[in-house]
C-alpha cells in the first residue's frame, strides 16, 4: 500500500506559503507539497480523488475568513486533517477554527520545532491547539520602539503592529473600524517614512524591534 506524503498549503502571502511548502517537504517528510494564494487555484491543484494527507490553511484569507472555506474543505477532503495556521493570537480565533472542525491551529510566530510537534501530531490523528494562556502572555523580549521614533503617528503605529502580524488590510480595517481604503492609504504612508517598498521589507527591518504603542 502506497502511503500518501502529499501536503496541501493556502496562504494568500506566496512568500510564506513557499516557505510553509519547503519547510514541510525539508522538515516534515513530505514528498510533495503543494503551495497555492486563493481558493481558485485550491480546485485547480487538489486532487480529490486522492486528497493529501494534510492542509495547512491561513485563518485570514483576501475576502476574510477562511472558516468558510474550511467547512467546505472538511466536506470535499473528509478524511484529511486540517492544520489552520494564523498570527492573530485572538482566543476567539481559535475557538472559531476548532468549532469549525479544524484539527488544529498554530500561530506564525510559534517555533519550528513546535511547528513540526503540531503537524505530527495531526499526521497521527489527533488534534493541536495552542494553550490559551500562552496565547495571551506571549512577550517576545525584543527591543521596544515608539511609532514617534520611526517618524509615525500613533494611528500609523497602530497599523504597522498589525502589518507585523501579517494582517491583511480588511482585518486591519475591521479591528478599526476604518475604511480599506484609509488603510490602504496608511500602508503606503508607512511604507514610505520606513523607506520599504513593501509590507515583507518593512516586517523584516523591525525584526528583534517591538513595537510600544503607548510609550510616546
Amino acid at each position: 500500500m502506497t502511503i500518501n506524503k502529499t501536503a496541501l498549503v493556502i496562504d494568500d502571502h506566496p512568500l510564506v506559503a513557499r516557505g510553509i511548502a519547503a519547510f514541510l517537504k525539508s522538515h516534515c517528510g513530505f514528498d510533495e507539497v503543494f503551495a497555492v494564494n486563493n481558493p481558485d487555484e485550491l480546485w485547480g491543484t487538489i486532487n480529490l480523488e486522492s486528497p493529501p494527507a494534510m492542509i495547512l490553511l491561513d485563518f485570514w484569507l483576501p475576502d476574510g475568513t477562511s472558516l468558510k472555506l474550511l467547512n467546505t474543505l472538511k466536506i470535499k477532503c473528509p478524511y484529511t486533517p486540517i492544520l489552520v495556521v494564523s498570527a492573530d493570537d485572538d482566543v476567539a480565533v481559535q475557538r472559531k477554527v476548532q468549532n469549525a472542525g479544524a484539527q488544529g491551529f498554530i500561530l506564525k510566530h510559534e517555533t519550528t520545532d513546535v511547528f513540526m510537534q503540531a503537524v505530527a501530531r495531526l499526521l497521527e490523528g489527533k488534534v493541536w491547539f495552542t494553550n490559551h494562556s500562552s496565547m495571551q502572555n506571549h512577550q517576545p523580549k525584543e527591543l521596544a520602539v515608539t511609532p514617534l521614533e520611526l517618524g509615525l503617528t500613533v494611528r500609523q503605529g497602530e497599523i504597522l503592529a498589525m502589518v507585523v502580524k501579517g494582517m491583511p488590510n480588511k482585518r486591519i480595517a475591521q479591528l478599526l473600524s476604518l475604511s480599506e481604503q484609509t488603510v490602504k492609504e496608511h500602508v503606503s504612508g508607512i511604507l514610505s517614512r520606513l523607506g520599504v517598498s513593501n509590507r515583507v521589507e518593512a516586517i523584516t527591518l523591525l525584526r528583534g524591534r517591538r513595537l510600544e504603542l503607548h510609550a510616546q
